[in-house]
């Protein structure tokens, strides 16, 4: 069973504190989202720094925007984040929905999947040393990982599916019951098949966390609600479904490794680093 930690945005200055501790732990990954028109920090930049400060544990992206950043520039940011890291890096990739962090890019909301699809292509071939055009060389460094690092990508329409079988490792699934993430896993591994990969893919799923006394709680909730914003539909219940107890997480856990998970992230929506700690011993007892 492997368990990572997704680290809080709201104290970017304890994020070196959490990651030196998680390393000290049996936590598989630390992993930062990501948002253009927000106080977060740059992931690719953090996790780098991240990156420098520990010795074990993996890096991850969860998950980039990849259509809001130039895709020759995000080829040659990951491949030195993987390579520096000694292979350590996880690029988890995705869409998002907020069209404010599209409006601040100057891209089109409605182009994102099919820039995507068009910068996938694109970075493969990169990792891959060939040469960008005509006119343009390769450009390197050459990442860790042969052909580049692993792709993750999130989300939950038929296209994520399928680009998974056709460009990723893996799949990263969130803000669904283990119930519904099996249906998700399942389709991810059918796609998988058809498309004739060998082997089979990585499964994530992730879930939010907070643990410890009732300010830490109630930070967690208020950090999840800022994030997420009032206007949206689904802010009430991702905030309500905030598991805050041993045995929610435990219960957690426990049924995604059950549907196939060969990871299950809890991220956590507090800065307090003492919640490392705390998860450890109940999530990796």
């Amino acid at each position: 069973m492997s368990v990572g930690l997704g680290l809080p945005i709201g104290d970017p200055a304890q994020l070196l504190t959490w990651a030196r501790r998680a390393d000290a732990t049996p936590f598989t990954t630390v992993a930062l989202l990501d948002r253009l028109v927000y106080a977060n920090p740059e992931p690719l930049i953090t996790l780098a720094t991240l990156a420098g400060a520990t010795s074990r544990i993996r890096v991850q992206t969860e998950v980039l925007l990849a259509p809001l950043h130039a895709t020759p520039l995000l080829a040659k940011q990951a491949a030195t984040l993987d390579l520096l890291s000694g292979g350590r890096f996880t690029l988890g990739i995705g869409t998002g929905g907020r069209e404010d962090d599209y409006l601040a890019a100057g891209i089109d909301i409605r182009t994102r999947g099919r820039r995507l699809d068009g910068q996938m292509a694109e970075l493969r071939r990169i990792w891959a040393g060939e040469p960008l055009g005509a006119d343009v060389g390769p450009i390197g460094p050459a990442p860790a990982r042969p052909g580049g690092p692993e792709v993750l990508f999130g989300g939950f329409v038929p296209a994520v599916v399928e680009r998974v079988a056709r460009w990723g490792d893996g799949f990263l699934g969130a803000a669904l019951p283990p119930q519904q993430m099996d249906g998700m896993f399942r389709e991810v591994e059918a796609a998988w098949s058809r498309a004739g990969r060998t082997g089979r893919p990585r499964l994530l799923a992730q879930v939010n966390a907070a643990l410890g006394p009732q300010p830490v709680i109630d930070r967690a909730r208020r950090e999840l609600r800022a994030y997420y914003g009032p206007e949206n539909s689904y802010t009430d219940h991702i905030v309500n479904s905030l598991l805050t107890t041993r045995t929610e997480i435990r219960d957690a856990v426990a049924a995604f490794t059950a549907i196939g998970a060969d990871e299950v992230m809890l991220y956590c929506w507090s800065p307090d680093p003492d919640q490392v700690d705390r998860l450890a011993e109940v999530a990796l007892a």
